[in-house]
């Protein structure tokens, strides 16, 4: 049984990370064992996921194979856009000017501020009374 060589890229936001494999094959995009309108419901974030094959004309040719874990499923679509803009550029390595001028390359390093002792939140204090 010979194996199918894929381009690997892994991408991460707030707590979402996507495990991107890329195969040169003809085929769809698929999250979780489910096409990509089944994993992600709504049409913006489906988008904001397929993008990098969007702007490189890649729609129906490439395979590509999705893990996700953690976070929401807007954060997992913005792991899965970087996870494939790192996958293609493994594959080739001409289309990262592209990618890159579209701004596909840049991880999102925005996550959840860590709570504080004794405060609400992370800044959230109890009010303070002068009197």
């Amino acid at each position: 049984m010979a194996t199918q060589k894929y381009f690997y890229g892994t991408g991460k936001r707030k707590s979402a990370i996507a495990r991107v494999r890329v195969f040169n094959t003809p085929g769809e995009l698929i999250v979780n064992g489910k096409p990509l309108k089944e994993a992600i419901p709504v049409v913006a974030w489906q988008k904001s996921a397929s993008k990098p094959l969007d702007v490189l004309n890649l729609n129906g040719s490439v395979t590509v194979i999705v893990k996700t874990h953690g976070g929401g499923i807007s954060g997992q679509a913005d792991a899965i856009s970087l996870g494939i803009s790192r996958a293609l550029i493994e594959m080739d390595l001409n289309l990262r000017p592209k990618l890159k001028s579209n701004g596909l390359l840049t991880r999102d390093s925005r996550i959840k501020e860590s709570k504080k002792y004794g405060l609400k939140r992370a800044r959230k204090a109890q009010q303070f009374t002068k009197r």
